[in-house]
């Protein structure tokens, strides 16, 4: 018998989808080298299996009901779990991957990410690796050396979206038009654009603001 088969990478698997657990249990079940404990529904059932069953690897959903999958990670830190985290999800906007990574996960991988493709992230990451595809690493690296917008700049840029004016959007915060020309115009040069319409767009694809805001 084969060293991984007699002590396999234990797995589990959290998701608010019971199709998508379900596939996954029955996907990686097949492989002699892991053992499924069990899939969790929520980040609160999953912190509740932790603690129970204990786990070498977490396949995490990025956006559940309640508590997320970034307050997952973060819930597992605080109560001292060190269970290795890879995102699974169907999201790669450029906010979702820094926050994601920012918290602790160490792989990330898209939903549709074939069946080899998952056993060797799973393996990477069970091993102390990272494991982040090329594209969404190049997109977390850009992401990372670029400056933060402040959350005024953030604000003023939901507005953008919404179509305001400079003084419209000075009314609403209570500040003058030519205050609010400034952050623009910062907000611009940070998100390296050429106009206010470009920061807009540019900021909802990489999910800095989101359009139902």
């Amino acid at each position: 018998m084969s060293q991984s088969a007699v002590n396999p990478i234990r797995i589990l698997i959290v998701d608010d989808h019971p199709v998508v657990r379900a596939g996954l249990t029955s996907m990686l079940g097949t492989q002699l080298e892991f053992e499924i404990i069990t899939a969790a529904p929520s980040g609160e059932a999953a912190l509740d299996t932790i603690a129970r069953s204990g786990a070498d690897v977490v396949l995490l959903d990025l956006r559940m009901p309640g508590m997320s999958g970034v307050e997952t990670i973060l819930g597992m830190k605080r109560a001292g779990y060190n269970a290795r985290v890879i995102i699974l999800t169907s999201f790669e906007t450029d906010e979702d991957i820094y926050s994601a990574v920012q918290a602790g996960a160490q792989g990330y991988l898209l939903k549709d990410t074939s069946l080899k493709g998952m056993v060797e992230a799973i393996k990477a990451v069970h091993s102390g690796k990272r494991f982040i595809p090329r594209d969404i690493a190049a997109r977390l690296a850009e992401r990372m050396m670029r400056t933060n917008l402040t959350s005024r700049e953030l604000e003023i840029l939901k507005m953008l979206s919404k179509g305001l004016t400079n003084k419209q959007i000075g009314h609403v915060l209570g500040i003058s038009g030519n205050t609010v020309k400034n952050h623009v115009n910062s907000i611009i040069e940070k998100l390296e654009v050429s106009d206010r319409t470009e920061a807009a767009t540019t900021a909802i694809q990489r999910g800095l603001i989101s359009v139902d805001e």
